[in-house]
């Protein structure tokens, strides 16, 4: 039987050559009809650690890495258009500081 591949998003990246991806489904209830939006959670292997947070991955079946890994990175389809929360406020304030000692200067002279 082939392996599967599929296709998820990057939902975790804090370990070390490890990475939860989210597989988003869609299911239709047996009795009702309504169509059911799941997800599935794996585990998967990056050895390079190349996928980062909210990246789009395509993965792979492999035999188990360890007691959860059941899957391996194939490719990094899409890369996350997230931005550093952090990092963007520390640039605002560092601006506005900035900012601020100029007009200090100019009023100053």
């Amino acid at each position: 039987m082939p392996k599967k591949i599929l296709t998820g998003v990057v939902k975790a990246d804090k370990c070390e050559k490890t990475r939860r991806v989210e597989i988003a489904r869609l299911v239709k209830h047996p009795k009702y009809g309504k169509y059911i939006h799941g997800r599935t959670i794996c585990y998967v292997h990056d050895e390079q650690n190349t996928s980062k947070l909210g990246d789009t991955v395509e993965i792979i079946e492999c035999p188990p890495k360890s007691r959860t890994k059941r899957w391996e990175l194939v490719r990094v389809v899409a890369e996350s258009q997230l931005v550093d929360l952090a990092a963007l406020k520390a640039a605002h304030k560092l601006a506005l500081e900035s900012k601020k000692e100029a007009e200090a200067a100019a009023g100053e002279g």
